[in-house]
């Protein structure tokens, strides 16, 4: 008797600790170096920003109201001490194009010594926040630059914007998924609850990404093409129109909006 054959699909779902991290897989345009490859030829296009981003601090919610009297929903992001460029990574030492940039003002003693030791080597005051703006080219950055988004932004532009949406625990399928309660009276016993979840003989068993109750939010979300409404200098505060994920309170990132053909490349 023979043993059947190992299909090539059900070896390539094998999970090895080799393989690249699953968001670097879902990656339509990423290239895998081959192990004799240098770190430069690895590429990955579908994560570059259209042009340099901050950081802020959600304020919360109001209505604005234009010169013409329509109100408008705006979201307040006000930004701390930061947005300092802290690394600018290249082809040719990093393998990719990008610049790291630094917010939020902390005591030394809340970060780790390799922390402090790498904020210190550019000499740049103790931040919280670390993150990367992968960009085309990086000319023009050098570490210590102060980024301002009255500089980097003008009213009316649009923008994608980032941060981590309010934790709501652990949920039933009716706020989860917008489920239908069943009916209340009449004897019926199920009121809230999920039902039948599949078929038993066939196929036997549920369906990968089935809804059912589970964590609900606490999870990165971006809002793309938002509108700046209105920009003051002087309180140092961004107002975009419609809502932001997360709570007041919680880190944003604002970068220019993605528009193929115009700032992003239609391939």
């Amino acid at each position: 008797m023979s043993l059947p054959a190992i299909s090539t699909i059900s070896m390539s779902k094998l999970h090895t600790p080799f393989l690249p991290s699953p968001s670097f897989l879902k990656s339509p345009t990423a290239h895998f170096p081959t192990p004799s490859s240098s770190p430069s030829s690895l590429t990955i296009t579908s994560s570059i920003e259209a042009g340099i981003g901050v950081m802020g601090t959600k304020l919360g919610m109001m209505s604005f109201f234009e010169p013409d009297g329509k109100v408008v929903p705006v979201t307040i992001v006000g930004f701390r001490e930061g947005n300092i460029v802290t690394q600018v990574k290249n082809d040719a030492t990093d393998g990719y194009n990008a610049v790291q940039v630094g917010y939020r003002r902390v005591r030394e003693r809340k970060l780790t010594k390799p922390e402090m030791g790498h904020l210190e080597k550019v000499g740049v005051i103790p931040m919280r926040h670390l993150q990367e703006f992968r960009l085309v080219g990086v000319d023009g950055f050098e570490p210590g630059q102060k980024l301002l988004a009255s500089e980097l932004f003008d009213e009316g532009d649009f923008v994608d914007v980032s941060g981590t949406t309010i934790g709501k625990g652990f949920q039933g399928g009716i706020k989860r998924h917008n489920f239908k309660r069943g009916p209340m009276t009449h004897g019926s016993k199920s009121h809230r609850q999920l039902g039948s979840i599949g078929a038993g003989t066939t196929p036997g068993r549920v369906y990968k990404g089935k809804k059912m109750p589970g964590r609900m939010g606490g999870t990165n979300r971006k809002i793309r093409k938002l509108k700046i409404v209105k920009i003051d200098s002087d309180l140092n505060v961004v107002m975009i129109k419609g809502a932001l994920p997360g709570k007041p309170g919680n880190l944003v990132r604002i970068t220019p909006a993605k528009i193929v053909g115009k700032n992003i490349p239609k391939s």
